[in-house]
């Protein structure tokens, strides 16, 4: 598996007085308030900002470039990146200009007055169907805009867009400071983690996670499941999952059909000899599934008498009066367990809530091991979009050492997937 050391930043020679393109990831939410759309969460704005006053101290005239969305076309207004320049300003104390188009005379006009230290945000680049189709004409537009590219979106190194791929081809590169810092945080883990190494998957599709958790389990002590992703375990192992949600079997991918229980078998067997020591001396699977779960007729349930624990240990069979159950979360004592684990690590990758926690009734599994991780002696790593949005609803961003926005690319890279993104900023 390749690791990225030789990643470069910017040093003040680089960009000082020069004209300087940074692809940043503003692909953030946005809301409705008062009639004004506005910012709804803005880490990936803000881990942009360390990179933005460098360059601004440096004295370069600064160009931030950016999708948001999906947009069909430039008519889709309501994904315009014009909210992000204003938060900028707001929220970052950014003087940041916006310029409602990508390319063409007017963006290299008013890019031609810029004085050193000045900001502008172009339009979303998606507005242009060329950015997804890695266009090079249109690469080459973008980078007769500038001098110097920096790339600062490190969930987009896994496109190969015109923006990501194409245009860091075109004009001296280097990585910028937080993207640097992810790449950095991701290859320790699989290269010199502190021992004992346990990650956390959890979520609703193990499509998502499963190479990810080939190669973590591989390099980790354990491997502790939850979420949806743990019914494909329950099925590989013939235990009852009633009317649970399961990715389907022989899902067709590019790769052909591929049956996502059976793979969990086989991940499961060949790692059945592997031991992780529970206080010492309690000896467990190195991929370790929950013990008992939560269940209730449906996962937007609002009764709690409804709601029932069910002990995986015990005979599951399909009786008549479990016919419509739904696992929605770990169980008590599967928390107990996981937490325990959590509490010796040194060492944490948390991806993937462990059950629909945006219902009360089913977010206790979540809750308790988001307070398992925070209170851990170790390096907690934590990824994932609904995982964030859990622990900002716990009150608990503040509480690990990584907290990772990188969603699908933070996965691929830990799966060993060359990021075409990345691999282009290393040569």
């Amino acid at each position: 598996m390749k690791s990225y050391h030789n990643l470069k930043t910017p040093k003040i020679a680089n960009v000082a007085n020069k004209t300087v393109l940074v692809r940043v990831d503003y692909n953030v939410p946005l809301e409705s308030q008062h009639s004004t759309i506005v910012v709804k969460d803005d880490k990936r704005i803000a881990q942009s900002v360390e990179t933005i006053h460098f360059l601004i101290k440096a004295g370069a005239k600064i160009v931030l470039l950016s999708h948001l969305g999906r947009p069909k076309s430039a008519g889709d207004t309501h994904l315009s990146l014009a909210p992000v320049a204003q938060h900028l300003q707001k929220k970052f104390h950014i003087p940041c200009t916006f310029i409602p188009e990508t390319v063409g005379e007017n963006v290299v006009a008013t890019i031609a007055q810029l004085q050193p230290g000045e900001v502008v945000l172009l339009e979303n680049l998606r507005f242009h169907s060329e950015e997804k189709a890695a266009d090079t004409t249109f690469a080459k537009q973008l980078a007769s805009l500038g001098d110097v590219y920096i790339n600062e979106a490190f969930s987009s190194l896994h496109r190969k867009h015109a923006s990501t791929y194409v245009l860091p081809q075109l004009l001296p590169n280097f990585a910028g400071f937080d993207l640097a810092r992810e790449v950095a945080t991701l290859n320790k883990l699989l290269t010199e983690p502190r021992r004992p190494f346990i990650c956390l998957i959890g979520g609703a599709k193990i499509s998502d996670k499963v190479d990810a958790i080939k190669v973590l389990a591989s390099k980790a002590d354990a491997i502790l499941i939850g979420g949806g992703i743990a019914n494909n375990f329950f099925k590989a192992e013939g235990l009852e999952i009633y009317r649970s949600f399961t990715q389907e079997s022989n899902v067709v991918t590019n790769d052909g059909k591929v049956d996502y229980s059976q793979m969990a078998g086989q991940l499961i067997a060949e790692h059945k000899h592997e031991r992780v020591l529970k206080d010492g001396y309690i000896p467990l699977p190195k991929i370790i599934y929950p013990i008992d779960v939560v269940a209730a007729p449906s996962i937007t349930e609002t009764d709690r008498r409804k709601v029932q624990m069910l002990d995986l240990t015990h005979d599951m069979l399909d009786k008549p009066e479990h016919e419509k159950l739904v696992y929605a979360d770990i169980g008590p004592k599967t928390v107990r367990l996981y937490r325990e684990l959590l509490l010796q690590a040194e060492t944490i990758f948390w991806n993937g809530p462990m059950g629909v926690w945006e219902n009360k009734l089913f977010a206790d599994g979540t809750h308790k091991l988001a307070c398992a991780v925070a209170d851990a002696a170790a390096t907690s790593v934590i990824g994932g979009g609904d995982t964030i949005a859990a622990i900002d609803q716990f009150g608990l961003g503040a509480a690990y050492s990584y907290i990772s926005t990188g969603g699908g690319a933070s996965l691929e890279f830990l799966s060993g997937t060359e990021l075409p993104g990345l691999e282009v900023l290393t040569k």
